[in-house]
Order: structure tokens, then sequence, then C-alpha cells
């Protein structure tokens, strides 16, 4: 069975907003690239889908745009080969190695993870905090940058149970942002 991880850039105080944080450098850009590299297939919502197609789509030229540093493009050529899945009542239809996602979701995500392969990846804001509430997130890592935004979205916000987690890796980067990854903690009855 496949593992599924929930990966996000987080200010400390919870916001999700990904052009609050720190500016990508190439410590972040290499430890992003071998998390796409280490799934066998991405899972987005309709809007992180929408945004990450805009953002790193291999261009129809074949050439990366002007705005990419060195460090972006492996990221870039990472993502943009990757199998996606994305969940959407309202899109019609999805390119860029993808695959539409509808109906219960639960279900869907559910059969995903019983293929076989090294693991599916989740990112964005809406779609973890409900697989989070499904209990079908294997594993959450937060790089948590040393910023407070005092707005935007927030870290799966609207989370109806608390969700006990384990630490299990820390990183530091040199821009001082920390990876931090969890896994979901099982709590005896009495100390739920």
């Amino acid at each position: 069975m496949r593992s599924l991880r929930y990966s996000i850039n987080v200010t400390l105080d919870g916001c999700c907003h990904h052009e609050v944080g720190l500016p990508p450098d190439a410590e972040s850009m290499r430890h992003w690239t071998a998390e796409m590299e280490r799934a066998d297939a991405l899972l987005f919502g309709r809007v992180t889908y929408e945004m990450m197609q805009a953002a790193w789509r291999r261009p129809a030229t074949g050439t990366w745009p002007d705005w990419m540093s060195e460090w972006d493009i492996p990221f870039a050529e990472a993502i943009d080969r990757a199998k996606k899945y994305v969940v959407s009542s309202t899109l019609s239809s999805v390119d860029w190695n993808a695959e539409l996602v509808r109906g219960d979701v639960g279900h869907a995500v559910q059969q995903l993870k019983q293929e076989p392969g090294e693991g599916l990846w989740v990112g964005g804001v809406t779609l973890p905090r409900v697989l989070a509430e499904l209990g079908l997130i294997d594993e959450y890592e937060f790089v948590v940058h040393p910023v407070l935004a005092g707005h935007g979205p927030t870290l799966l916000a609207g989370l109806r149970e608390r969700i006990p987690l384990e630490l299990v890796d820390r990183h530091e980067f040199g821009s001082g942002a920390v990876a931090q990854r969890y896994r979901p903690r099982i709590l005896p009855e009495d100390a739920r």
C-alpha cells in the first residue's frame, strides 16, 4: 500500500500562502525536487493544480522561462513529468499528465493508495484538510518559515478534530526554515 504524504510551506503563524514565506533558494528547491521525485503521483485540488500548472508546466517551446533560476529547473522538470490526479467537481477535463478524480474523494484516494508503488504526495490547503479528516494522510511535512504573515489561508483551517502527531524527522535549512516530518499518533481511547 502506498503512503500519502502532505507537504507544505507554512509561516510561524500558520499561513500557507505561497508568496508570504522566504523566497526559494537552491537548498529549498533541492528539497522540493526530492519530494516530487519520491512520489509515484501527485494529488491536487483544482486551485493548486491550476496554480502549479501555470508556474511549472514546460512551455510549448520546450524552453523554460527566463525567470527560472538554475535551481528551479530540476523542480520544474520533476513536477512537469509527474503523474497527477486532480480532485475537482468543476473542471470538465485536465491535461499535463493528469487524470480527473470525481465523486467520493475518500474512496478514490483509498483506491490510489492501494496501488503498488512508493507513495503519493498531496499539496495545497483545502484537499489536505478533507484527507486529514478522513484519516488518509500517513505523513505530514511542514516547512516552517521564520516569518509572521499576519494574514492569508492557514494550515488545515476548519479541521473538526485534533490529530495527534509524532515527530519523526527534522531538518534545518541555512535560511532558518525548518522541515518537520510527523506521522499520526494513535492514542489510547482514554487519552482522546
